[in-house]
């Protein structure tokens, strides 16, 4: 099987390229992120028209999880148990789980942060303390397991293309990256940067981030040890940050179990 994660940056805007892609790319299920739609809003036929049917969580125009599948999807749940509100918002749509011919994938848009003074950062540092104390539950199950998203983390000083320019900035500072790791130490897996050692998944729309490659590594899959073991190539398709009205992400991809096609470069 063949899953990926997106952040499509709205799906009402990039519903051609998506779907495009879905079906050039030879996808099985896609996790995403940032729909920026209610229900009532989203292109389902045209997901439909193409063979893959669509459970997602959104309430308003921001934020929105869920995945785009040729696999029936079970045990649909929208947020996690221990995840906290976000003020007068209340819980976000940030969070969609699904099970998938026995692989449980959850489709993750981790609060941004904002700034390290702003109290969206310590919102960010709660939610992701949330998602990692019931993931460890989740291990218990010996289930394949992936965590899918964009965690809006980098965790290695490689994966942003100027440590110098982050400095004093969300999404390099030690917490968040304590925080990321503390899902390494819970046994998940990055699947993907043992065959991708560099390359970045989000490039800026200003000031030409995209063609100077200045960009971060923020999107990332994490398995279980029984969904790990089964990965047998990754890969991330920069081109899709190309084009008229891509999205700032592009996105990432893992061929899971015994499986003939060639990856997507």
């Amino acid at each position: 099987m063949r899953f990926a994660t997106w952040n499509v940056n709205s799906i009402r805007a990039r519903v051609d390229r998506v779907v495009d892609w879905l079906q050039r790319s030879d996808v099985d299920v896609l996790a995403m992120q940032e729909l920026k739609c209610r229900p009532s809003q989203f292109p389902f036929q045209r997901f439909e028209d193409a063979g893959y049917e669509v459970h997602m969580h959104g309430l308003n125009q921001w934020n929105g999880v869920g995945f785009a599948s040729r696999i029936p999807a079970e045990d649909v749940v929208e947020g996690f148990p221990g995840m906290p509100e976000w003020g007068a918002s209340g819980l976000e749509a940030r969070a969609l789980g699904a099970t998938f011919d026995g692989v449980r994938l959850w489709s993750l848009y981790v609060p941004n942060g904002r700034e390290l003074d702003n109290p969206h950062y310590t919102y960010k540092l709660d939610w992701l303390k949330a998602l990692a104390d019931d993931a460890a539950g989740w291990l218990a199950a010996e289930q394949p397991l992936a965590l899918m998203g964009d965690w809006n983390i980098a965790p290695r000083d490689e994966d942003v293309w100027s440590m110098d320019f982050f400095a004093g900035r969300t999404h390099v500072s030690a917490p968040e990256r304590a925080a990321f790791q503390r899902f390494i130490d819970l046994g998940f897996r990055d699947v993907v940067r043992p065959y991708l050692p560099e390359g970045y998944t989000y490039w800026d729309y200003q000031q030409l981030r995209f063609p100077r490659n200045e960009g971060m590594r923020i999107d990332f899959i994490l398995g279980s040890p029984e969904f790990a073991s089964e990965v047998t190539g990754a890969s991330i398709d920069r081109d899709e940050r190309k084009g008229e009205q891509p999205s700032d992400h592009v996105p990432v991809i893992v061929d899971w179990g015994p499986d003939d096609r060639p990856m997507v470069f």
